[in-house]
């Protein structure tokens, strides 16, 4: 008996229909965790017509909620440990700007509370974060 001898081809077609499958599957997926990688302290700025800062990049983040909870870089953390927090973030970081993002309905004396603890620290930086205000068009006639 003869062996034949198999002589394979090179298959010419690719069947991309297993590689949409795993990109749809992949932006579905991408979809809904984007909106959750953002900061997930609720938080309703007030609103201003001054210019937004993107704050994350230029320094470190202290969040207050209408509860008052604070949050260094959404991470919580009480107000008698605020500058244990905002020390190690500014070493791990290397920055030295801090901005404060305050919700609408925070009492005064809280926010002023950490600013005050920030200056002792001696942080030479520390910005207000706000919202952005619409233009109100005027009206003519008035």
């Amino acid at each position: 008996m003869r062996r034949r001898k198999r002589t394979y081809r090179a298959v010419a077609e690719i069947n991309i229909a297993n590689l949409v499958d795993v990109v749809l599957v992949l932006l579905i997926v991408f979809m809904i965790s984007a909106p959750l990688l953002q900061s997930g302290i609720d938080i309703n700025l007030p609103k201003t017509r001054a210019p937004v800062l993107d704050e994350e990049t230029h320094g470190i983040v202290i969040s207050i909620d209408s509860l008052g909870g604070i949050y260094v870089n959404d991470r919580w953390a009480r107000l008698d440990q605020l500058e244990e927090a905002v020390d190690r973030e500014i070493k791990a970081k290397g920055v030295s700007s801090v901005f404060i993002r305050g919700d609408s309905a925070v009492p005064y004396g809280t926010a002023i509370a950490v600013i005050g603890r920030l200056k002792e620290m001696g942080i030479p930086s520390v910005g207000l974060v706000t919202g952005h205000k619409e233009a109100v068009p005027s009206r003519s006639g008035d």
